[in-house]
This record gives C-alpha cells, sequence and structure tokens, in this order.
C-alpha cells in the first residue's frame, strides 16, 4: 500500500520521532563521541613523555646553535632598548610639552599631552619609545583632580625599565647554561663588569677587585638562594633589594656619601675591606679558616658560646681535611653569619638565626629551649658587671613580645609576624643586644637629642 510505504520512509528519516526519542538519539551520538575520545587519549598515554631532556654538550652542534640562537635574540633586545641619548631627549620633549601646576610648580601632563609627547618622542627616537606610551602605563601614575601625572615620576619609570631590562640582557649572557639561574662565578663576573660603571668604586686597587667579586656576590646568594643550591633566579635577583643597593653606587659619588652611609652599604668599598679586615683579624693561625674558638672573638666577644656551638652545628660543613668531625666555618660561610647578623630583621636573616636557637630541631621553641639560651647571655651580663637578672622575667617578656599562636611554643612564622623577631634574636645570642633592648628608653631618648642638636 502507497500509505504504509511512505509512512515507512516517513519515520526511517527520523523526523516523525518524538522529543524523547530524538534526545535518546542525540545522547546515544555525544556518548559515543566521549569513549572514541577516550580510547585514543589511552592510546596516546602508552608512552610516557620525557621529563628531562640532556643539555647538549660543549662544541657541539646543537650547543653552537642554542648559543647563536642566544645571542641574536639578546642582541634584538638589547637593540629594542632605549640608550642615554634618547632618555636624554624624551627628557626635553617631556619638559617642553608639558604644563606648570600653579600651586605646587611640579611639570605634569594629562593625558592628551601624553599622546601628544608620544607622537613627538615617536618621530625623534623611533618605534621603540612607543611601548612607554600606553593607555595603561599613564593609569600607573598618580593624578590630580585635574587627571594630570607629574612627568618626573614618568620619566623615572622609563629609567628604571631600561635599567633593569639592560641588567637582564647582561646577565642572560652570562648564563652560560641558560636556565634563568646565575652560578657564583657568573654572578662576579657580572659585578666585575659593573666595577668601571660605579662611581665609588672605579679607584678599586686591582688586587682587591677578585675578593669584593667574591663579597658582594655573597649579599645576593643569601637573600635569593634560600634553599642553599647554589644557584640564584635572575628574575629574583632584579627584583631584589640587593641590586637597587648596589646601583646606589652608581648614582652618587663618594665625597657626598658620609662614613655611616658607605659602612651601612654591604655593596661599598668601605664595607667590603672591614669584612674582609675582620676576618683576617679572627684568622690568627692564618689558615684561611676560623675555628670556633676565633670565632668567638667577634664583635669584642660578645656573643654566647652556645650560639656559636649551634652556628658550626648548623651552617658550617664538615672539612675535607684534618680530623673526621672537625669544622673550619670558611669566607662564605662567615660572609653567611655577618649577613644574617646584620640583617636580623629580614626573614632571611631571622631564618639563619632560627635554626641555631632551635636547639633541638623541631621546628619550635620552648620555655627550656629559652631558658637555656638565655642562661649564657645572663653569665656574661653578670660578668660585665651589670645588675641581677631574673631569667624566668627575661622568658616571660619574650613570650609576651612574640604572642605566639600556641602559648607553649615559639615557631618562626611567630617571630616574623610579630616584628620583633631581630631583637628578640639579640637578646637571646648577644649581651650587647640585650644590653640595648634593656636600655631602649635612653637610646631613643639620645637618638632624638642628637636629631634635634643637629
Amino acid at each position: 500500500m502507497p500509505w504504509v510505504r511512505n509512512l515507512r520512509r516517513f519515520v526511517g528519516t527520523g523526523a516523525g520521532l518524538g522529543s524523547e526519542a530524538l534526545m535518546e538519539l542525540e545522547t546515544k551520538r555525544i556518548l559515543l563521541e566521549i569513549f572514541k575520545e577516550r580510547q585514543r587519549k589511552s592510546m596516546e598515554a602508552g608512552a610516557i613523555p620525557s621529563f628531562y631532556k640532556k643539555k647538549p654538550e660543549d662544541g657541539s652542534i646543537s650547543h653552537r646553535v642554542q648559543k647563536l640562537a642566544k645571542y641574536r635574540f639578546l642582541k634584538k633586545q638589547s637593540e629594542l632598548l632605549l640608550n642615554a641619548d634618547d632618555l636624554d631627549a624624551m627628557w626635553v620633549c617631556l619638559r617642553e610639552n608639558c604644563v606648570i601646576d600653579d600651586a605646587t610648580g611640579a611639570e605634569k601632563m594629562n593625558y592628551e599631552d601624553f599622546c601628544h609627547i608620544a607622537t613627538v618622542c615617536t618621530e625623534q627616537i623611533g618605534q621603540k619609545c612607543k611601548r612607554f606610551f600606553s593607555p595603561s602605563n599613564f593609569m600607573k601614575f598618580e593624578k590630580d583632580d585635574s587627571g594630570r601625572i607629574a612627568i618626573l615620576p614618568f620619566y623615572l619609570y622609563v629609567m628604571r625599565t631600561v635599567s633593569l631590562t639592560q641588567a637582564r640582557i647582561d646577565m642572560s649572557e652570562l648564563d652560560e647554561d641558560s636556565d634563568g639561574f646565575l652560578q657564583p662565578h657568573e654572578m662576579e663576573a657580572y659585578i666585575r663588569g659593573l666595577i668601571p660603571n660605579l662611581a665609588q668604586l672605579r679607584d678599586m686597587p686591582s688586587a682587591f677587585v677578585q675578593m669584593y667579586c667574591r663579597i658582594a656576590a655573597r649579599k645576593f646568594f643569601f637573600f635569593c638562594d634560600p634553599h642553599r643550591r647554589g644557584k640564584a633566579c635572575i628574575k629574583k635577583v632584579l627584583l631584589s633589594n640587593c641590586l637597587q643597593e648596589l646601583m646606589e653606587l652608581h648614582q652618587e659619588s663618594e665625597e657626598e656619601v658620609t662614613d655611616t652611609e658607605q659602612a651601612e652599604n654591604w655593596f661599598s668599598l668601605t664595607s667590603a675591606q672591614r669584612i674582609c679586615d675582620m676576618f683576617l683579624a679572627l684568622d690568627k693561625d692564618t689558615n684561611g679558616t676560623l675555628s670556633k674558638q676565633e670565632l668567638k672573638e667577634y664583635a669584642d666577644g660578645t656573643l654566647t658560646d652556645i650560639f656559636i656551638e649551634r652556628v658550626f652545628d648548623e651552617h658550617v660543613r664538615r672539612s675535607k681535611v684534618g680530623g673526621g668531625n672537625s669544622r673550619e666555618m670558611d669566607f662564605e660561610s662567615f660572609l653567611d653569619f655577618v649577613l644574617a647578623l646584620e640583617n636580623k630583621d629580614t626573614p632571611e636573616g631571622l631564618t639563619y638565626l632560627f635554626r641555631c636557637l632551635d636547639l633541638n630541631g623541631r621546628g619550635f621553641l620552648t620555655t627550656a629551649d629559652i631558658h637555656t639560651l638565655f642562661r649564657d647571655v645572663h653569665q656574661k651580663w653578670i660578668e660585665g658587671g651589670n645588675y641581677e637578672l631574673c631569667i624566668e622575667d627575661v622568658r616571660d617578656e619574650i613570650w609576651d613580645m612574640v604572642k605566639p599562636a600556641d602559648p607553649l611554643r615559639i615557631a618562626l612564622n611567630d617571630l616574623l609576624s610579630c616584628k620583633q623577631g631581630g631583637t628578640i634574636a639579640s637578646m637571646l645570642i648577644d649581651v650587647r643586644g640585650f644590653w640595648a633592648h634593656d636600655n631602649r628608653e635612653n637610646l631613643l631618648q639620645e637618638e632624638e637629642e642628637q636629631v634635634e642638636e643637629a
């Protein structure tokens, strides 16, 4: 019958199916696609991907190609940077096209001026300055009620960006294996290349250059290599305060800097010579390393014996010569020691000291640990002719200063969060540090009087 044939043809096309039947067909199709996709992935996962790729050997074709590609890339990036003449031209352009704020006298520009200066600078300098004049950069700076920004902060931003990019290029050139990290000899080479450009270091004796580079590089590794892997991440180095402190020697001449400021800057020639002379003075047997007895003379012998013992236990490697258990502190370990004591308020310095204070290696301090540590300070305090102390009172005072999360123990995070970790560490390892805390009010008054006199 024709109508039967037509009905079967209609049903076969699926057009006459109800919504439920159509949904079931669509579900089957989707499930089949999912099944086939999982099958494909399962077949591909049969081979385990490689997680390690061996670096090309020196002198091989792969190594030469990699080296050439890196050289060309860094050269191209260097060509995109603004040079000194370009920066001078940008500053002139900024000053010629800005407006003077009547209230403050500051030189400012609104967004229209900003766009106009961008056009002028692009015509005079080229396309390489265009990236600094983006709308997002304009929005980064503080604006007044009229929507204007000061030209000086913008210009300093450009200079700092150029300086950091140039530093990254220079460090990447010294990164032999191109892994984004600098090893000690590579960092020393970078610092050696900076010396002729730093005003305060130009007159450094040539015989002292190698020693200076060792001293300067160690601070970068102390702050940028917390796990002591022997390599510092280039990005961390660029963002650290260490690089900024080093560049301060380039900004000012030595005559304009006081002796105190030079001593406080680890990278100054005065500070480096002080560290070197200190090590030589402590090394009585002139063997190039320090014993526990020699290190006890550090800071006029004010450090406690138990602290010196703990420094050797935690931060000094066993000597390869002599007795199996003999330990001597080499120059690099001495630099870490000095950096920790001079930067007790930083997380890196406090972490170094906390390992020494943690007598049992449990990750926290108990009242018994505080009592044991302060007992040596108390002994030196009495030997110095000071008044009698109650150790329990000092222990309770430390607990009140820290306010630990766990009332029965002090962890490293407690010392970091209380903002007085450096003071507490000084009280437990150095009798001079405890004296400074005990006389803090008198010392503060003397400082205020000196400021008033000045």
